[in-house]
């Protein structure tokens, strides 16, 4: 069942004068709604201080008419044709496919709409259905298998042949079926037609999905009847289609002489190993033949491709903050969040909070399997978000998540309602603190700035990757949110050039800086991550498929890239458990005299053992310092975390086997956040927690306590000039 009322926005960001389109869907029969609210503090935790969402006076502000507008998710290729093309008699249909799961139901490789020829693959053997007939080849098709599918006309009847390329020992998986007096079918206009690879055509939109990989589908003159695999590229084509052209684009290429190209529908993962990929190269860039496989997966969704019910112009004077379009009909709510920039080539604040919102769009809809009656009861309970996203699959999940063939999700989109980046929205139920992560986690920060009156802009990754340093260069300072884990080239490079020019920065978060994405103007609104070797991993990239799609790049993790984290906030990912927090201990570095001022009024040794996210400041992932890694050697070790439950264990890439680590020390050793200061020779400076749940403690004890104090004394410095 699909959320009731919900919405997604055309833009995460936008400045005075600009607009944002507003898509809802609502299955209410009275109209909704809508208004403009500032989204202040997102945590429903009655035990905090509670949700706090500021009603604005709006000029779209009204009533709109209800309507619900359906999610059709599952990707496929597409072919419009220019002007039929009469196929010759005898001739040869061929394509490889590559099941990924193989569940009983039928899945299509190839379809010839509307004239019925449909070629799919099944557990028992490939299937032709042809002018109301159907034939089967009695032989097994294996999962994450290469096999060749070859349809042959000729002599009044269709021939289909399936051969495996990949042999399975033991397993007779290739065979022939015969359909007599079905040849006629292809003697026809066939291709004023319209060719659908990975789906069947004739439904509204398409049906019976492909879940696996399809390469080099063609249409070869004359009837092929060798056994030796067939290689398009050595043949006398009528069309082909080859899926190694244009990877970074959602187009696909006819090498044929009719230039019957064609479009991918919901974004499918490019980029992957084909039949020919022999392991001698990795990178698809150079040997693009190797990559020309596409997978297709039912549950992919790239655009939602709802019409806009309204939009927003933002006013001129509307203040940098967090906002959210508030949607109601009854009893029903949803609050989309956005954020406001201030007008191009000024500041309104001297420090700028970067929202993190490549990471936000990465997590996504993120389906953890956690959603039991007590994580129920505590939504009730605390009036928070309602909706969860295990129970709402067809919004697509998250790059957390697989597909439901099992390989892992690389692409995130932004077209699409993203039920996770919601005030209130609860991911544990933490039974120290309020279980927020990424988009309500970080109103703890803005909520904290807001009551203690420091004064600040709001930009985000997606701004920064498009404006880059000139962005940030007029700020003082920059602070980042709880978690910023993913990042561009651009917005990595950005933050060390504004560090370079005497920029300083307070990295409030854990894990951050972690792994690289991709992301292109050829595929607006998707952002792309491969878990390449090493790091925390929800799965695994397949061997040979580590560059991006997107942009060719490397992926995985920066340190792999060679940027680990310590280079630019001096702290890196070292630890990980479960969403609880412990405390910090005062290191002798905080005596020192170039940081003793960020501990004035802070009399305690034992700093922050207490919040909102798992109880404590330091918790949940933990970064520390390492001078080899990049870390400063002027760098002072303020504080560093203790007492951290058993649960707790170094990450991988710190291991080189069970019990001995890259440093040197014990695995346990490595269990520790590290709060680090120190300066740089252009006059900037660095501020790093090392802790995700850091944020959480802020508010604690209406806001004054050892963490707000440190805080509040690190920023109002950084804001001076």
């Amino acid at each position: 069942m699909v959320v009731p009322l919900i919405g997604y926005l055309d833009r995460f960001s936008a400045r005075p004068g600009e607009r944002i389109a507003v898509k809802v869907s609502s299955q209410r029969h009275e109209p909704y709604d809508a208004d403009l609210v500032r989204i202040i503090h997102g945590d429903a935790n009655p035990a905090g201080p509670g949700l706090k969402i500021k009603e604005i006076e709006p000029g779209f502000a009204g009533r709109y008419p209800s309507r619900f507008q359906p999610v059709h998710s599952g990707s496929c290729g597409v072919v419009t044709m220019p002007a039929p093309i009469g196929l010759p008699d005898p001739c040869t249909i061929v394509v490889r496919a590559q099941p990924w799961l193989l569940d009983g139901r039928p899945q299509t490789v190839l379809s010839l709409e509307p004239l019925g020829i449909t070629l799919s693959v099944a557990a028992e053997g490939a299937v032709l259905e042809a002018q109301g007939g159907r034939v089967q080849v009695a032989a097994p098709m294996l999962q994450r298998r290469w096999y060749e599918l070859r349809v042959i006309a000729s002599a009044g009847a269709l021939r289909l042949r399936q051969t495996a390329l990949q042999r399975s020992w033991g397993v007779a998986d290739s065979g022939e079926a015969e359909m007599p007096g079905a040849a006629g079918a292809l003697g026809h206009t066939v291709f004023g037609a319209r060719p659908t690879v990975g789906a069947r055509s004739h439904d509204n939109p398409y049906s019976a999905f492909f879940n696996g990989r399809i390469e080099d589908p063609a249409v070869l003159e004359g009837a092929l009847l060798s056994g030796a695999p067939i290689d398009p590229s050595q043949a006398e084509c009528l069309a082909w289609w080859d899926f190694g052209a244009g990877i970074p684009t959602d187009r696909i290429i006819d090498r044929g002489p009719h230039g019957l190209h064609g479009r991918l529908r919901h974004l499918p993962t490019r980029a992957v190993r084909g039949s020919y990929w022999t392991g001698d190269e990795t990178s698809w860039r150079h040997m693009p033949r190797h990559y020309a496989a596409i997978h297709f997966h039912e549950d992919d969704l790239y655009d939602c491709e709802w019409e806009t019910d309204f939009a927003i112009e933002i006013p001129e004077g509307m203040p940098s903050g967090v906002y959210g379009v508030r949607l109601r009909c009854g009893e029903l709510q949803d609050i989309v969040p956005f954020y406001v920039l201030p007008p191009r080539g000024r500041t309104t604040a001297p420090i700028a909070f970067l929202a993190s919102t490549f990471t936000y769009q990465i997590y996504g809809n993120h389906q953890r399997g956690n959603l039991d009656d007590a994580f129920r009861n505590r939504q009730a309970d605390w009036g928070a978000y309602p909706w969860n996203a295990d129970d709402h699959p067809e919004y697509a999940g998250s790059t957390y998540n697989k597909h439901s063939d099992g390989s892992g999700i690389c692409y995130s989109s932004m077209r699409r309602p993203l039920l996770t980046m919601r005030p209130g929205y609860i991911t544990y139920v933490d039974n120290r603190g309020s279980g927020l992560r990424h988009f309500p986690a970080d109103t703890h920060l803005t909520d904290w700035l807001t009551v203690k009156g420091i004064p600040f802009d709001v930009i985000t990754d997606h701004d920064l990757d498009r404006e880059e340093v000139s962005l940030l260069r007029p700020y003082r300072a920059v602070v980042t949110g709880s978690h910023p884990e993913y990042h561009t080239p651009n917005t990595l490079n950005a933050l060390r050039d504004y560090l370079g020019n005497g920029g300083r920065l307070a990295y409030l978060g854990g894990n951050g800086f972690y792994w690289r994405i991709a992301n292109s103007a050829a595929i607006p609104d998707v952002v792309e991550v491969r878990r390449a070797e090493g790091g925390i991993r929800a799965w695994a990239a397949e061997p040979g498929e580590y560059f991006h799609a997107l942009d060719g790049a490397y992926g995985g993790l920066w340190r792999r890239n060679g940027r680990p984290p310590q280079e630019l906030c001096g702290v890196g990912f070292s630890a990980q458990g479960l969403f609880e927090g412990s405390y910090y201990r005062r290191m002798p570095g905080a005596e020192d005299p170039t940081a003793a001022w960020i501990f004035v009024g802070i009399d305690n040794e034992v700093i922050g053992d207490f919040g909102l996210s798992g109880g404590g400041a330091a918790g949940f992932e933990l970064d520390r310092a390492d001078v080899e890694l990049g870390t400063p050697p002027n760098a002072l070790i303020l504080a560093r975390s203790e007492g951290h439950q058993q649960h707790f264990v170094a990450v991988p890439e710190e291991l080189l086997t069970h019990v001995t680590t890259i440093t040197g020390e014990k695995p346990k050793a490595l269990i520790r956040a590290e709060i680090v200061y120190f300066e740089t020779v252009s006059g900037g400076a660095v501020f790093s927690t090392g802790s995700i749940t850091f944020c959480g403690s802020l508010s604690h004890s209406n806001y004054d306590n050892n963490i707000s104090r440190m805080l509040e004394n690190v920023l109002r410095r950084f804001a001076q000039p």
